[in-house]
């Protein structure tokens, strides 16, 4: 079995949708999905520096037009397909329109309203996130809870993202727990917590309007690392996942479970492939980053599915 999996925010670098730009089609799609996300993506994703695609408003639909044109890509090159497909946070969004639940016009209006939504909780207080790598996670998160922050992300591999307060984040920094480093993320605030829960709202009213189909592959969730059956469900949980944990950690042990033999990683990809080969030592994975990139991929599709 091999699944494809779509990264989440802080993934994005200047320019690196600039060799996808080459491919036939794509500038156009992307002209289409910025409409979709009221994001000028061509511009972000080639022109734009770090400040400004780090805004979660522009990183947001980004991460999923250049993962859903990777998908496409690929699916251009070679009949093979994953047999199952994950997200990681607003990855996600990528997930569901490649596992057929949305259309990909769909999954990038409801990313746009999604980072917009995020952007406006994040400004309305001043928190952030930080990655903690390594020690024990039941000290780790223990830790947290001293401190009034959330365990958002569990990443698996040994690494935690904790959000909250920036005096909360600032004390893990200067007392961190024993055998762990402490990481600040440029993200603009405390995503997957309780502060999130204004854009929950929003985006619950605007999923209500967009019709669901059923998953036409295996499709994993961050909600618990199960497999979700049903299209509306699928939908209810990338809503309810602004404000809860990430557990990518019970992803990479389901994927485990299922006897995966492969992993392909979309654009803009890395982040997640690196977390596989330290959770799942042995599998074989490829990081979609350049058009470059895809005929290992559908290499390794062919190989998976003989």
């Amino acid at each position: 079995m091999i699944v494809a999996v779509f990264p989440g925010q802080g993934s994005q670098t200047p320019g690196f949708l600039s060799p996808w730009l080459e491919l036939d089609g794509a500038r156009e799609r992307l002209q289409v999905f910025s409409d979709h996300a009221e994001v000028d993506l061509v511009a972000a994703g080639t022109e734009w520096d770090a400040d400004r695609i780090r805004d979660t408003s522009v990183a947001q639909p980004l991460i999923v037009a250049a993962s859903l044109l990777s998908w496409g890509a690929l699916g251009d090159r070679t009949h093979a397909t994953p047999s199952g497909v994950a997200g990681h946070s607003v990855g996600e969004l990528a997930a569901l329109a490649a596992a057929g639940v949305l259309s990909p016009d769909d999954a990038l209006r409801l990313v746009g309203i999604r980072g917009r939504a995020m952007a406006n909780a994040a400004a309305s207080e001043e928190t952030g996130m930080s990655a903690v790598i390594g020690g024990d996670q039941d000290a780790v998160v223990a830790r947290l809870g001293e401190l009034g922050l959330t365990p958002a992300n569990y990443n698996g591999g040994g690494q935690i993202v904790a959000a909250g307060s920036f005096d909360g984040l600032a004390a893990l920094a200067a007392e961190p727990v024993a055998g762990t480093r402490v990481i600040p993320l440029q993200v603009a605030g405390a995503f997957h917590t309780s502060y999130m829960a204004p854009a929950v709202e929003i985006l619950r009213d605007a999923a209500a309007e967009v019709e669901a189909s059923n998953p036409q592959l295996t499709l994993w969730t961050n909600n618990d690392g199960s497999v979700v059956d049903t299209g509306r469900r699928a939908l209810d949980l990338m809503v309810a996942q602004v404000a809860s944990p990430v557990r990518w950690d019970l992803c990479m042990e389901a994927f485990a479970a299922a006897g995966v033999s492969g992993i392909i990683e979309f654009s803009p990809a890395g982040t997640l492939v690196g977390l596989a080969k330290r959770a799942l030592r042995g599998v074989p994975s490829v990081a979609v980053k350049t058009p470059d990139d895809l005929d290992a991929a559908a290499a390794l599709l062919s190989e998976g599915n003989a």
